[in-house]
């Protein structure tokens, strides 16, 4: 399979797919595989190593989980109370743009019922940039942002003829472990096992992996979860992993769990720090912490003091743990025959929650490539070139959150808007938003809808505040939040929903 099209199929016998890796991103795709093929076309094997810890830097998803969970059958009231699951509408930055005198604003999720009032939030942060005085909040236009600040869950009253989109947060440790149980008990058959060698043939394909307990597993095909380490594809194939360090200058993070509040909160909250940022994610039994930072600009040392404080825990309240990231991605996701998946495929730091999204379109368009090409590696040059752009445009939208930043207070952020190493399509972005073009023509012009959309980056944008001063006359008209009676429309959705809680605990 190493430079031909010839198919893998044996006569009379399964593929043999072999991930190597469990943690989150190997048992979603071992659910998947084994949903999508019968066993009788394809077996699927999973080697887990007990000697490598899950790193569970991402606590949080965006919508496209609850697609995933849909697609392999399985139920929130199945999943969700055994991770300590919570639901997530929104996600809240705060103190990422105060020079604007917006210092908190929110990302809501989309839903259906967003085609009746997205259309004016993107006409008034049109006007907003050509001097009008215009409601630009993100929150108040979409049904997540308005249901996140009265408390409320996603899920509506039966006669509700709307449907919702929205993601979760959960225990990562856990959901691996939830997955495992529910791929093995549909087939796949998983070996404990820690790889101490991979055999290849003279074409440089895998044929098989030895583990530490003196066991080969052989395969047609590997799929490589084995993190940053990435055994298979960086180590075995010699795959060029390349850098985003030129874009993004996170690397480090410091974790750490706190107790959880009266209420659960349906939101992540993300909080600008002197280098970096702190995530805050609400769990059933927590919340979990992090702070993603560049090493460049703190120590490790006060990076943790930092995060301490911005906490409220102490050194004898809990304990700490420090993570290395390596941000950027490999130069091929499919190589030979095998594919990377998760942190051993490229990981974009977890600011919007994208980790699992870019793990669950990996292994669609792989299944699909995989099947359309009969089993060859026929397609895999366009699924490289697909995942690749995937890769580099959430980058782009990433990238703008530290390019556009207001904060005076540190040598990190004045080096994140001092950063001129943008890419063509970000550029073509930021000049048609700041010289007053349609930006939504100008994200259809480049096709980037199935990334984030124009109101996702309206969100961005009018949420930092990056708006020209007022013009010194204004009509008083044109504001469509009030001329449509938006807060009016939504409020009287918003009566079909009720709280969280009563959201997390309808089934007892």
């Amino acid at each position: 399979m190493g430079e031909n099209n010839q198919s893998l199929s044996p006569e009379n016998n399964p593929i043999e797919i072999v991930i190597v890796g469990g943690g989150t991103a190997g048992w979603m795709a071992a659910n998947a595989f084994v949903k999508r093929w019968p066993s009788d076309k394809v077996k699927v094997t999973l080697v887990e190593s007990q000697q490598v810890g899950i790193i569970g830097v991402g606590e949080g998803s965006t919508p496209s989980l609850k697609k995933f969970f849909d697609s392999i059958d399985v139920a929130e009231e199945q999943w969700m109370p055994r991770c300590n699951a919570t639901y997530k509408l929104n996600i809240r930055f705060e103190g990422w743009s105060p020079e604007s005198g917006i210092n908190s604003y929110s990302h809501p999720f989309t839903s259906q019922t967003d085609v009746h009032t997205a259309s004016a939030f993107l006409t008034n942060s049109r006007t907003r940039r050509l001097g009008l005085k215009t409601n630009t909040t993100p929150e108040d236009f979409l049904i997540n942002g308005v249901l996140a600040k009265q408390g409320k869950g996603p899920i509506a009253a039966e006669n509700f003829p709307f449907a919702m989109a929205y993601g979760y947060h959960f225990d990562s440790h856990l959901l691996g472990e939830f997955l495992s149980e529910i791929a093995t008990s549909r087939g796949v058959d998983y070996r404990p096992g820690h790889v101490s060698h991979v055999n290849r043939d003279s074409e440089g394909d895998i044929t098989s992996i030895n583990t530490s307990q003196e066991e080969s597993i052989s395969g047609d095909f590997f799929v490589d979860c084995t993190g940053f380490a990435s055994v298979l594809m960086q180590k075995t194939l010699d795959v060029r992993f390349n850098r985003f360090n030129d874009n993004l200058f996170n690397d480090s993070a410091v974790v750490m769990q706190s107790p959880i509040s009266e209420d659960f909160p349906v939101e992540t909250v993300s909080t600008a720090l002197s280098s970096g940022w702190c995530w805050k994610i609400p769990l059933l039994n927590r919340y979990g912490n992090g702070y993603v930072y560049s090493s460049q600009f703190i120590s490790d040392e006060q990076a943790e003091i930092e995060f301490r404080e911005q906490v409220g825990m102490l050194e004898e309240q809990g304990e700490c743990r420090r993570l290395k990231m390596k941000v950027g991605q490999l130069e091929q996701h499919w190589s030979h025959n095998c594919i990377a998946l998760g942190l051993s495929q490229g990981f974009i730091e977890p600011l919007e929650a994208t980790a699992l999204h870019l793990v669950q379109l990996s292994i669609e368009n792989f299944a699909s490539s995989f099947d359309k090409g009969d089993f060859s590696n026929q397609y895999r040059d366009e699924f490289n070139q697909s995942m690749t752009n995937r890769f580099e445009r959430v980058r782009d939208y990433i990238v703008a959150h530290y390019k556009l930043n207001t904060r005076t207070d540190s040598e990190y952020w004045r080096a994140n808007r001092d950063n001129d190493h943008l890419s063509e399509s970000l550029l073509g972005i930021l000049d048609a938003w700041f010289k007053r073009d349609d930006l939504e023509q100008e994200i259809n012009r480049q096709g980037l809808n199935n990334h984030f959309d124009s109101v996702a980056w309206n969100c961005l944008l009018s949420g930092y505040g990056a708006f020209p001063p007022l013009a010194s006359i204004q009509p008083g008209k044109g504001d469509l939040y009030l001329e449509n009676e938006i807060e009016r429309f939504l409020h009287g959705c918003s009566l079909n929903f009720k709280s969280h809680e009563q959201c997390l605990f309808r089934n007892k």
